[in-house]
């Protein structure tokens, strides 16, 4: 981001400081991206798109309140700090809130490789799509297609404030994706695949992409239902890495502080099996959630959040810190519009010692889940059932394709009953190798 940004947030903070806040933050966005999809080897969109959004937090004492703009002309940015200012001091007061002391904000900036300097053209993007939307269809069994898409992004991100904190970096992104249907009738399947990454060189092969589609959606034709059975459940890597998010959630400071999670009062105790870790790496080179510093200008740090199974900390913005008692963890993410919360970066669960085949070596009977859907998950006691697709095991091997079925069980009941395969790949945000977890409930006919 060019130093003229930070010069303009700088001075967005000098000047509310000048309004009468006591201290103030500032961060901007700019943004590019661009799309096309197409569907059945014709293109259907085509679209670039560009944008600036800045944020202003200002602090009176310790009431706080935030405003944001797109227009950063001097006469608009006045007016941003006059309106942010008068909020703030009708706003109620938050014995959490404020700044980071100015001996804890980040000193240095590592380059983590997060920017790819090359843009592709619209015509790049559709021989991607093309070649991603032609390899699926290619498939047989494969009779019509949902479309393929292809997508560049650029991020650029800048914070100022009054503690002395000023920082940027900027993240660029490439995806492919498609989802195409088998079948005819009342007996059609459809399935998806895609690949995303930072760079455009690092993602995978558009044709293995399609294939892959084309072949998941194939092997999903003739489902059956399956019989109401307390069994091994094995959750695929795509749909595993939602049981990393599950904690995550659990262990977000905000609800650690409200007493609304499952985990809240598990510090210190065993809450996987044995062994397992659960990472989060902000400091990844090239990871699709990097970054040096979080939202709050604490320097970013990988951590493990969960050690030999044991729960070693929360996720923790400065807020949530205080309110605890404790120290942020540096988690803090930051939009425009509101203060600060906490998040995950590149999380992921580590790999185990075992191949995918001899996790499910041992199964006489039990369910391969490959899609998940609805929401049915209580963060406050851990209640857990989703509706579920995938494959019945059978003597250890895959075998016919399930749907309309529902998985149920105690999030705390399966973490301790979890065991990760040795596949892990770093593929999405959130990362997860293939799971087993033991004796959970397939509620089918």
């Amino acid at each position: 981001m060019p130093v003229a940004s930070l010069d303009l947030l700088t001075d967005l903070v000098a000047s509310a400081r000048r309004g009468g806040a006591d201290a103030a933050d500032a961060v901007m966005f700019k943004s590019a991206h661009l799309g096309l999809r197409q569907r059945l080897g014709k293109p259907e969109m085509l679209e670039r798109s560009e944008s600036q959004d800045l944020g202003l937090r200002v602090l009176v004492g310790k009431r706080q309140a935030s405003v944001s703009s797109t227009d950063p002309s001097p006469k608009a940015l006045a007016e941003l700090v006059e309106r942010a200012v008068a909020m703030a001091r009708l706003a109620p007061e938050d014995p959490y809130c404020g700044l980071a002391d100015p001996d804890a904000i980040a000193r240095s900036v590592p380059d983590l490789d997060l920017n790819d300097p090359s843009e592709p053209s619209p015509e790049a993007l559709e021989a991607r799509a093309m070649e991603t939307e032609d390899a699926a269809r290619a498939v047989p069994g494969i009779t019509n297609s949902e479309g393929a898409e292809a997508t560049w992004s650029r991020s650029e991100i800048a914070i100022a404030a009054s503690n002395g904190f000023t920082g940027t970096y900027a993240r660029s992104g490439h995806g492919v994706s498609v989802s195409v249907v088998a079948g005819t009738g009342a007996g059609m399947e459809t399935d998806y695949d895609y690949s995303s990454s930072v760079y455009g060189g690092d993602l995978e092969a558009a044709a293995v992409v399609g294939r892959r589609a084309g072949e998941r959606t194939v092997k999903r034709l003739n489902p059956k239902k399956a019989e109401t059975a307390r069994v091994p459940v094995i959750f695929d890597p795509r749909v595993a890495a939602s049981l990393v998010s599950h904690i995550a959630g659990a262990i977000n400071g905000p609800s650690i502080a409200r007493k609304a999670s499952f985990l809240k009062d598990r510090m210190g105790q065993q809450i996987l099996s044995a062994g397992l870790q659960v990472i989060d790496d902000p400091l990844r080179p090239r990871g699709l959630r990097s970054r040096p510093f979080d939202g709050e200008g604490i320097a970013a740090r990988r951590m493990a959040l969960v050690e030999d199974g044991v729960l070693k900390t929360w996720l923790l913005d400065l807020a949530s810190a205080r309110q605890l008692g404790l120290v942020t963890t540096g988690h803090a993410a930051r939009g425009t519009s509101g203060p600060p919360s906490p998040s995950a970066t590149n999380l992921y669960l580590a790999a185990g010692k075992v191949s995918r085949d001899e996790l499910m070596a041992d199964i006489k009977s039990g369910f391969y889940v490959t899609s998940l859907m609805g929401h049915g998950i209580n963060m406050v006691t851990g209640d857990y059932s989703r509706g579920a697709s995938g494959f019945w095991i059978e003597n250890g091997k895959l075998t016919h394709p399930v749907s309309e079925v529902t998985v149920a069980g105690n999030l705390k009941d399966m973490f301790l009953a979890m065991t990760p395969a040795n596949d892990l790949e770093f593929r999405m945000a959130v990362n997860a190798p293939t799971l087993r977890v033991e004796g959970m409930t397939v509620a089918g006919r």
